[in-house]
C-alpha cells in the first residue's frame, strides 16, 4: 500500500489565507505510468490546503484530474491511492519476476529488472481496472472497428471510473474540469470542459485513448484519440482563459531538456521526451506578448478624451486590456538512470510508489519557499518558478 512510502521532506505549512488568485489551476500531462507523479504532487498541494478550482488534464493527466473533481475533498488523496494501486497491481503474478529479480547478483541493476518485468506485463497481461489485451490481435482480427484498430481493450477503465468518479460532483461546477481529446476525423484538438457540458466516463477515457494501443472514443458520432497526438499539456487552455490573475501547478512527465543519446535505446526515450514535452516556453512567449499589447492599449486608451472612452466598443477593449498576472509553479518529473524508453508503461507497484514519492517531495521542496506563490511584479505580470532549476 502506498502508506508505506518513506517519507524524506516533511509537509509544509498549511496555507491559512486566500491566495491572490481568481483560478488556482493543476495542469497534468499526458505520460501514461509516470502519471502517480502526479497523484504525489497533489497529495503535497493537499496537505498545504491549496484547493485547485480548474483541473486541466490530457492523457493519464485526464484521469487524475477526473478522480480529483469527482471526489470529495478529503476522500481525493485516498481514490488516487486507489486508483493507481488498482492499476499497477500484476494481474498474474509471473514467478520469475519478483524473485528473479531478488535473486540477482547486487551487481545487477534490480530497478532495472523490476521495470522492465512490469513493462513486459503490461504489453502481454495488460493491467487491472485498465486495459486487457484483445484475442484474436487486431492483425488477426475478421471483424472492423475496434477490434481490428487497437491492441486492448479499455473497458475496464470506464468500469474503474464509474466506481471512484462521481460524475455528478465533477459537473457540479465544485470545481472546473477540461480534458483534451484529437478528434480523428479532423485532426484537431478538442476540449470536453465542465464550464461548457456535462462530462461522463468516454470523455475521460477519449483524452487517453493513445492509438494504436487503445481504441478511438466514440462521443456524439465523432471519434476521440489522446490529446497528446496533438498538444500533450493544457497550459494554454487554463493561461487562454478570461481569469485576471492566475496561479498555476503546471507537472509535466516529459522534460524537454535531455543529453544527447549515445545507443538506440537512448535514441527512444529521448524521442519521447521530446515529443511529449511541453512547450512552455512558446507558451509563456505567447502570454508575454499580450501583456504587452495590454500595456500598449492601456496606454492609448489613456491619452484619449474622456467622452471617447465611454464609448461602448472602447470600453470593451479596455476591458480585455486589463492587467493580468499568471504565476506559474512548473514540476517536471525527473528520469532516473535506470528508467529506459518503456517507463510511460511501467505499471509495476515499485515504479508507481517511487514515481509518486519523487512528486511528493518535489512539491514539499517548491512550497517551503511561500514567496513562490506570490504574484508577479506588475510590470512583469508573468513569472514562472521550477524547483529544478536555479532562480
Amino acid at each position: 500500500m502506498l502508506n508505506v512510502m518513506r517519507e524524506k521532506t516533511n509537509p509544509v505549512p498549511q496555507q491559512t489565507g486566500t491566495l491572490p488568485y481568481d483560478v488556482v489551476a493543476l495542469v497534468l500531462q499526458g505520460g501514461g505510468a509516470l502519471g502517480a507523479y502526479q497523484a504525489g504532487v497533489y497529495q503535497g498541494l493537499h496537505e498545504a490546503g491549496i484547493r485547485p478550482n480548474w483541473l486541466a488534464g490530457i492523457s493519464i493527466g485526464a484521469l487524475n484530474a477526473a478522480i480529483i473533481g469527482g471526489s470529495p475533498e478529503d476522500e481525493r488523496v485516498s481514490r488516487l491511492r486507489e486508483f493507481w494501486e488498482t492499476i499497477c497491481a500484476s494481474p498474474v503474478e509471473w514467478p520469475a519476476g519478483e524473485g528473479l529479480a531478488n535473486a540477482m547478483p547486487f551487481a545487477f541493476d534490480l530497478n532495472s529488472l523490476h521495470n522492465a518485468m512490469a513493462a513486459m506485463r503490461a504489453l502481454v497481461q495488460g493491467q487491472p481496472g485498465f486495459f486487457k489485451p484483445r484475442f484474436p490481435p487486431p492483425i488477426f482480427s475478421p471483424f472492423s472497428g475496434d477490434a481490428a484498430t487497437s491492441f486492448y481493450d479499455t473497458s475496464p477503465l470506464q468500469r474503474t471510473l464509474e466506481r471512484l468518479v462521481d460524475f455528478d460532483r465533477l459537473n457540479s461546477g465544485e470545481v472546473r474540469v477540461s480534458v483534451g481529446a484529437v478528434n480523428v476525423r479532423t485532426g484537431n484538438l478538442t476540449y470536453f470542459d465542465t464550464a461548457e457540458r456535462r462530462l461522463g466516463p468516454k470523455h475521460v477515457m477519449a483524452s487517453g485513448a493513445l492509438p494504436p494501443g487503445f481504441p478511438a472514443v466514440e462521443i456524439e458520432g465523432e471519434h476521440y484519440w489522446d490529446g497528446g497526438v496533438v498538444w500533450n499539456t493544457p497550459l494554454s487552455r487554463v493561461l487562454n482563459g478570461d481569469a485576471r490573475d492566475v496561479l498555476t501547478f503546471q507537472v509535466d512527465l516529459w522534460s524537454a531538456r535531455g543529453r544527447v543519446p549515445y545507443d538506440l535505446m537512448e535514441v527512444s526515450s529521448r524521442q519521447k521526451d521530446i515529443q511529449y514535452s511541453s512547450r512552455t516556453r512558446a507558451v509563456t512567449d505567447h502570454v508575454l506578448r499580450m501583456q504587452k499589447m495590454r500595456q500598449a492599449l492601456q496606454r492609448t486608451i489613456e491619452k484619449l478624451p474622456e467622452s471617447a472612452k465611454q464609448d461602448p466598443e472602447i470600453r470593451t477593449i479596455a476591458d480585455m486590456a486589463r492587467h493580468r498576472s499568471y504565476n506559474i509553479i512548473h514540476l517536471i518529473y525527473q528520469s532516473k538512470i535506470y528508467e529506459g524508453q518503456s517507463r510511460d508503461y511501467e505499471f509495476g507497484p515499485k515504479a508507481m510508489r517511487a514515481h509518486w514519492q519523487s512528486g511528493l517531495e518535489d512539491i514539499r521542496r517548491t512550497l517551503a519557499d511561500p514567496k513562490r506563490l506570490d504574484p508577479p511584479p506588475p510590470g512583469l505580470g508573468i513569472v514562472t518558478h521550477d524547483v529544478h532549476r536555479p532562480e
